[in-house]
């Protein structure tokens, strides 16, 4: 029998517990997959290099799990990972392939489908597909810096201490690319608040 945890139930101190007690991959996999690889995806616009970036992310994590401190969110660790990794990404020639290889890119339809909806009627999912390939419009003639924050805050709904650990950077740093990317895509979409 396998029960599903719903990660936002379980309070830190348990999820801390039950991942570096249990030193449980599944578990830790099945609690933060999903938000990791939206960030990831969302970031580097590649289905199958975000799959191999967030596979990395929690194989870096199991293996460090020893160096974990608890003195953040376990959430904010993997992103920290998962930032840090796409980082390389765009630094290093390893992955130059993936960025010539535009075939598996994510379609704007399929990134709906990794936005949190409780609606499902076809004119809402419409909607909300026209409206997400917008905002990725918008999000493409971001900077990288101000991409990560805006998918941080807005996606993965993270305060701006959070976002500052995760990418390691000041948080006046992160309200300023903050604010230029709301800005920016403000300006994309018309001015639509």
């Amino acid at each position: 029998m396998q029960i599903t945890i719903d990660a936002s139930m379980i309070p830190l101190s348990c999820r801390v517990s039950i991942i570096s007690e249990l030193d449980d991959i599944d578990a830790l996999v099945g609690l933060y997959r999903g938000r990791v690889l939206r960030y990831v995806m969302l970031s580097v616009g590649d289905q199958d290099l975000a799959e191999t970036i967030t596979q990395d992310c929690f194989l870096k994590a199991y293996n460090g799990r020893a160096s974990f401190r608890g003195d953040c969110a376990v959430s904010t660790w993997l992103f920290t990972i998962a930032n840090n990794l796409i980082r390389d990404h765009l630094r290093t020639k390893k992955f130059q392939f993936w960025r010539k290889a535009k075939a598996t890119a994510i379609d704007a339809t399929e990134m709906a489908s990794f936005l949190p909806n409780g609606e499902t009627s076809p004119e809402t999912r419409i909607l909300a597909s026209e409206r997400a390939e917008q905002v990725k419009v918008a999000m493409e003639k971001l900077s990288v810096n101000q991409r990560r924050m805006f998918i941080l805050r807005f996606l993965e709904e993270m305060d701006l201490a959070e976002i500052a650990q995760a990418t390691g950077m000041p948080v006046n740093t992160v309200k300023t690319h903050l604010h230029r990317a709301v800005t920016s895509i403000r300006k994309e979409l018309g001015g639509a608040r």
